[in-house]
């Protein structure tokens, strides 16, 4: 993360801004107001904007030309091109012939790819004192009246270096943008300009075709004085700078006419359902957009945008003396979320989702199907509709299928596309890119497919469609609930059967959701064997309450004296309770009530009161059971009298971090003696003190070093926290009405 501008010591001595456009004069007040540079000067051909800056109090001093003051620019000096596209060159060449190799240089045109060519043709290479950038912000006014202070403030700012980029330069550049109130994001060139075609400069070009196609018709005043807030709001940007948007037009040419050739394509596909009255594709695409853009909403809601080098992080700080008494609903399981959505995908007809997760693996699960051409409604407050397309009702997605941060998608989905007559390539966040995927490359290899990783067995996935795959028995090497779901997913589309065998139970939720499906799936002995060739039915599910969330408050209740906590409605699926096993082997106090079977799935309420812990040596065959839950049993562990062990736990190592060693660490920090082993760790229980815990970017462990506060003796910082959304987009809410005194900490 680079370092946020100081105010007290300006560390741009003199900041030169080409053009006092909306941009640049914007640039230029804020730097000043804000003290970012020593002076803030202003270059304009035009006298009367000088003169007006300087009225204004937007710049310290006004120059006619480059010329005029670059015998005084020297390191720690900057020079901002903010003209127009289509002469950004004139100003390069400029830059080449009057200024040092120390002068940091940089822009803000909206295409990029233009402006490097020029840049690298200008000076025989792409020098490394030029950082080309663009501001994602603007208006529909323009000009030196136009400036604003605070026009970048949460606006995202996209630089794009490349290899020869000086990285002194590009720090230079990127905390000026932090300064103003930016968020700074870096890109290639080349995705730069595609991501803008399609986000910025097709939206413009629609808004000026149709105020252009509407003023040209009869009674266009008529027209204008009815117009709705929909039209006024769509078509502000049709008073933007003409002269701006014609030069991104010629500059971005062949992404804009890309981006273009499409919408005009889904234009004509939309009239001719209107011309033929067909209500099912007009259904499909309003409901299709309407899902995407509200998507889109929770996306910038919730800051999940990856890429981002000054993305805030989220800390946790929790304070101790704090209780855990109460009733809570836990979010909705996360793996009959993910399943939920990819078998209601595959089935015929039309499946209703209640209690589904409304967190980021499970929306991106989401999205992938409807990149696949697969119509789904909502989520609104849990409940999705999936408008299933049949086991061969897929399309090609235009572009590589985002995982973010879910193993469980990429994993399951490499099985369910295995089977395509597509091609397609999965990708994921940093953490997701590092884990192992080997492990269902090589059994869908076995069974025929064509399936390739990057170096080391990591993400992205690229999966080649058409391929036959063979009937095939599958005996894993180590018990792994996704590897067993993606090839009983892959056998779907087998002429003959697929069977996996597994050394250790693993959670069961694909073979109990196929059957509720209608497509039977045999489990006998540790086998789990079914027929490709059949049929998904469409159905109802109700997701229950996923017990790895319910995990952390039960602990808290568990650890903490005088403590009483109801959890309602969690899924106790015999192959996910381990942690309830392992608990009561401690000697927690656990009892379940009111319980039930919904759609295939066991559910129970569980109370969990505070009873005196004891360690214990954790029986292996309750690994499986408990798999996602350890991080937080390992806080019971440091709460308990005696020693408590674990082994048979290697699979602990590859998750979204290596689970073993990132709590082994965070316990020692903690005071407690926690060794750990290849295949588990070794907890003496203690008393927690206080200290920062690093999460590795691994929601789990955040969450288990949370619920470690109730019996710290001082504060726990958490760091690193934004990724408890992917599993519990409402953890803080639900800690805090138990009684945990914790706080959110936003780093800069």
């Amino acid at each position: 993360m680079l370092n946020k501008a100081a105010n007290s010591k300006p560390a741009i001595n003199r900041l030169v801004i080409i053009g006092l456009g909306l941009i640049g004069s914007s640039l230029a007040v804020a730097a000043r107001e804000l003290g970012l540079a020593g002076t803030v000067v202003g270059i304009s051909r035009r006298s009367s904007t000088l003169e007006l800056a300087l009225e204004r109090g937007i710049i310290d001093q006004a120059c006619d030309s480059l010329k005029a003051i670059a015998n005084d620019l020297d390191a720690g000096d900057m020079v901002v091109i903010g003209v127009p596209t289509l002469t950004v060159p004139a100003m390069l060449i400029e830059c080449h012939e009057l200024l040092s190799d120390c002068v940091t240089i940089t822009d803000v045109a909206s295409v990029k790819g233009s402006v490097v060519t020029a840049a690298t043709n200008i000076y025989g290479r792409m020098p490394g004192q030029f950082v080309p950038g663009h501001p994602i912000a603007g208006s529909e006014r323009s000009g030196v009246t136009a400036a604003d202070s605070k026009l970048f403030e949460h606006h995202k700012v996209i630089l794009t270096p490349t290899e020869t980029t000086e990285f002194k330069h590009l720090e230079a550049v990127a905390n000026l943008w932090i300064g103003v109130g930016a968020k700074v994001a870096s890109m290639p060139v080349e995705e730069h300009d595609e991501i803008l075609a399609a986000t910025s400069h097709l939206p413009h070009f629609l808004a000026y075709s149709l105020v252009d196609t509407l003023a040209s018709m009869e009674d266009k005043r008529e027209i204008f004085r009815y117009a709705a807030g929909g039209f006024r709001d769509f078509t502000r940007i049709a008073a933007s700078d003409p002269v701006m948007w014609r030069d991104i037009a010629l500059a971005n040419r062949a992404s804009i006419l890309s981006t273009l050739d499409s919408a005009m394509d889904n234009f004509k596909a939309l009239r001719g359902a209107i011309d033929s009255g067909d209500e099912q594709y007009l259904m499909d695409v309003f409901t299709r957009a309407r899902d995407a853009r509200i998507h889109f909403g929770k996306l910038l809601e919730n800051k999940s945008r990856q890429g981002s080098m000054t993305e805030k992080v989220i800390n946790y700080q929790i304070s101790p003396g704090g209780h855990a008494r109460g009733v809570v609903r836990v979010p909705g399981d996360k793996s009959i979320s993910h399943r939920s959505i990819m078998l209601g995908s595959l089935a015929i007809g039309m499946t209703e989702v209640t209690g589904f997760l409304e967190g980021e693996d499970s929306l991106a699960t989401l999205q992938a199907f409807r990149d696949m051409g697969v119509t789904i409604e909502g989520p609104d407050e849990g409940r999705v509709v999936i408008h299933g397309v049949g086991l061969y009702g897929l399309k090609a997605p235009t572009k590589p299928l985002y995982m973010g941060n879910s193993g469980t998608s990429i994993r399951l989905l490499s099985g369910l596309l295995a089977g395509q007559a597509f091609d397609c390539e999965l990708t994921g966040d940093a953490s997701l890119s590092g884990r192992p995927m080997g492990r269902v490359a090589k059994p869908l290899a076995l069974m025929g497919a064509k399936i390739e990783t990057a170096e080391g067995g990591t993400p992205p996935l690229k999966i080649k469609g058409s391929q036959t795959l063979m009937p095939f028995h599958y005996e894993m090497p180590i018990a792994s609930a996704q590897v067993k779901s993606c090839v009983l997913l892959a056998g779907l589309y087998v002429e003959g059967k697929t069977s996996v065998s597994e050394p250790a139970p693993t959670r069961d939720h694909t073979e109990r959701m196929l059957n509720g499906f209608g497509y039977e799936v045999d489990v006998d002995n540790g086998i789990a064997t079914l027929s490709g060739g059949g049929e998904l039915r469409a159905t109802r599910i109700d997701v229950p309450a996923d017990i790895s969330s319910a995990a952390f408050f039960m602990v808290a209740a568990a650890i903490t004296p005088d403590s009483d906590i109801t959890l309602l409605h969690v899924g106790v699926n015999p192959t996910r309770i381990g942690v309830i096993n392992i608990l009561r082997q401690m000697g927690a106090k656990i009892s379940l009530s009111n319980k039930r079977e919904i759609g295939g799935e066991p559910v129970a309420d569980i109370r969990i009161e505070y009873a005196e812990l004891k360690g214990i040596a954790i029986p292996e065959d309750q690994v499986p059971l408990a798999i996602d839950e350890f991080p937080v049993l390992f806080i019971a562990a440091a709460c308990a009298e005696g020693v408590t062990t674990l082994t048979g736990a290697e699979e602990l190592r590859v998750k979204e971090s290596d689970r073993i060693q990132s709590m082994a660490d965070g316990l020692n920090a903690l005071g407690i003696d926690a060794q750990p082993t290849a295949d588990g760790i070794r907890i003496v229980g203690g008393q927690l003190g206080s200290g920062r815990i690093v999460s590795h970017h691994d929601h789990r462990i955040a969450m288990a070093f949370s619920i470690a506060g109730l019996r710290a003796a001082g504060d726990i910082i958490v760091e690193d926290c934004n990724n408890v959304a992917t599993s519990f987009p409402h953890f803080i809410a639900a800690a805090e009405s138990v009684g945990l005194n914790i706080n959110v900490e936003i780093v800069e």
